[in-house]
């Protein structure tokens, strides 16, 4: 229970890989702040399963961060976790999904940072975790908005980490590769779409094709790597974008 006495906020936690880092910190001792979507009912279950609470917010806009945040109050770990995708060619990309996803997947970053760091400076201790995606380092064709957002998220982890080294500060990309969830399982139709793929095709030759494992990464072994983070063991790790995608970047 190292994490005893720290407030970690995971956004995008109410499912998925999010859902698996705030269960792990959970039972490392830290006080979770859960956010994203859901029943309220569901998310009132999550909370008392992870004695967590629960900062809303629509983190696609400027004040709506602002407002998880303040719910959320002075926190130790932030994981940069919420994230949405859509899949179109370019020339039919809808401008209003590339508005959206960088504005969630990149932009809702900088500002969960820039409110969450003062605290982080002045106690001297912090942990900033951006769960960015193999499309951090490589790109796919169709995913315009995802894959830019994805490598300025692990640009703005680099700048984190050269601007907090000196304060017990650090920050670090995980990228994992295709992890069966809901956001996965989402851009299924999209894709069948984009390339004429029946289901079948597309799991198998599209996204099971980039991983040399042939398996989809599992949402716990994110998660462990980003408690892992949070050690002190960890400390000299910063500015690292650690690959969880059964080699596919290794090509």
């Amino acid at each position: 229970m190292f994490l005893q006495g720290k407030r970690a906020l995971v956004t995008g936690s109410t499912s998925g890989i999010g859902l698996a880092i705030a269960r792990a910190l959970a039972a490392e001792g830290a006080n979770v702040v859960l956010n994203g979507f859901g029943a309220a009912e569901e998310i009132d279950r999550l909370c008392g399963e992870l004695g967590a609470t629960y900062a809303a917010g629509d983190l696609t806009t400027t004040a709506g961060v602002e407002a998880m945040m303040e719910a959320a109050g002075a926190v130790d770990i932030l994981v940069n976790n919420a994230g949405m995708q859509h899949v179109a060619p370019v020339e039919e990309f809808p401008p209003e999904k590339w508005d959206a996803i960088i504005a969630l997947n990149l932009s809702a970053a900088f500002h969960t940072a820039r409110l969450a760091v003062p605290h982080m400076k002045a106690q001297g201790w912090g942990r900033i975790i951006a769960t960015a995606s193999a499309h951090s380092l490589a790109a796919s064709p169709f995913k315009a908005a995802y894959v830019a957002a994805k490598h300025g998220l692990a640009g703005l982890t680099k700048v984190l980490a050269l601007e907090l080294a000196e304060h017990g500060v650090t920050a670090n990309c995980i990228s994992p590769g295709y992890v069966w969830t809901p956001l996965v399982e989402d851009q299924i139709p999209d894709t069948m779409a984009a390339r004429g793929l029946t289901r079948e095709q597309v799991l198998n030759e599209v996204l099971l094709a980039k991983q040399p494992t042939r398996k989809f990464v599992q949402p716990e072994e994110v998660a462990a790597l980003a408690v892992f983070l949070c050690r002190d063991e960890a400390q000299n790790i910063n500015g690292a974008n650690y690959s969880i995608d059964g080699g596919w970047t290794a090509g």
